[in-house]
């Protein structure tokens, strides 16, 4: 449990130091965002903000880990390792997609079959990793079953269906993450929030975890690696708190699609190797919402011939075109979020004590 804590004071002490770092380089290279046209008018003051910032969260909780691992001498294990690998290779992506709005002086970055081409590649490389490394009791990362808040026992899949649905919960929730970046401060305390909620959920298993012979009952978890989980969760949400500090409205800088990618892979990674999939759905709501209100307005637009469901998606943008202050929407969100999060930590806890014999 040291290490774990540690782990989430380094992320959030790098993060805090060095973001401050990343905003003076940045700036000096005039490195900054480029802002839609047809967005809020509000939106057009923030041309010019330092981008990129993903770069430090990714750097910080990268040298969280590996601290912190160094400080209590405990070696690294094949989920903390994986997991990491899909969080800084979706940052890669997101680095090529800000690099690109960067230097050629415009607000799109990575065409969307680039990036879906870039995302399923590191997302088949890490479907087929997580099948590997078994331990001891043959427990691997991943499960080949259909998870809610364990194995569902009557949904194995074949190892070559498990991938697919791998890959797809990591391009909807990476994607879902980079919708919700929008506004200040926003995916970040999203992100900080779910982060520390599969904190809890891992160190949950962990004490409870069949791999504890002693300590183990009938509804133990089989799970690979718990507590280094738990560890890296804290380092995210460490991360993501010193982030705010600098990316709250009005930002110094914003993560762009560095660090929203990159988040989104992670909150994807905890899912499938915590064995809870579907309970995502909740736990990550706000990002399920956000993400629906952009194929709504989409699929509205194409049914009725230009009409608009929403006044702009995603959802946050239409709540600012009403005439919400930014920062009443972030706000607002973040509750909403919280009440998803403790709901899903409910359903994780009541499934456990109800399930006692």
């Amino acid at each position: 449990m040291v290490m774990v804590l540690t782990a989430g004071v380094l992320g959030l002490l790098g993060t805090l130091i060095g973001t401050r770092v990343a905003i003076g380089l940045l700036v000096r290279k005039g490195y900054g965002q480029y802002v839609r046209d047809d967005g809020p008018v509000e939106h057009l003051k923030k041309k010019g903000t330092p981008t990129m910032g993903g770069i430090a969260i990714i750097i910080a909780v990268l040298l969280a880990y590996a601290l912190a691992h160094l400080l209590f001498w405990r070696p690294p294990t094949a989920s903390g390792l994986l997991l990491l690998g899909l969080f800084a290779g979706m940052g890669f992506v997101g680095f090529l997609d800000d690099w690109i709005k960067i230097s050629r002086a415009r607000s799109l970055g990575l065409d969307s079959k680039g990036k879906l081409v870039l995302q399923g590649l590191i997302g088949v490389a890490f479907a087929y990793l997580v099948f590997q490394f078994p331990d001891e009791r043959g427990v691997t990362p991943a499960s080949p079953a259909v998870s809610f808040l364990r194995d569902i026992g009557w949904l194995q899949l074949p190892v070559w269906l498990a991938m697919i649905w791998i890959i797809f919960i990591i391009a909807a929730l990476s994607n879902g993450v980079n919708l919700s970046d929008g506004l200040d401060g926003l995916a970040t305390g999203l992100c900080m929030m779910v982060f520390a909620a599969y904190a809890l959920v891992n160190i949950w298993q962990y004490n409870q975890w069949c791999s504890q012979i002693m300590t183990a009952g009938p509804q133990c978890y089989q799970v690979r690696d718990p507590i280094d989980l738990a560890a890296i969760s804290f380092a995210l949400a460490g991360a993501c708190f010193g982030f705010l500090w600098w990316n709250t409205s009005p930002a110094k800088i914003f993560m762009g699609d560095s660090g929203s990618l990159a988040l989104g892979a992670a909150v994807a990674g905890l899912a499938i190797m915590t064995r809870t999939e579907l309970l995502v759905v909740i736990l990550g709501g706000m990002f399920v919402i956000i993400t629906l209100s952009v194929v709504l307005q989409v699929g509205y637009f194409k049914l009725t011939g230009g009409k608009r469901l929403f006044k702009m998606a995603p959802l946050h943008h239409h709540f600012e075109m009403k005439g919400w202050a930014e920062q009443t929407v972030v706000v607002r969100f973040w509750i909403i979020c919280g009440i998803f999060i403790a709901a899903g930590l409910g359903v994780f806890y009541t499934e456990w004590v109800a399930g006692l014999p």
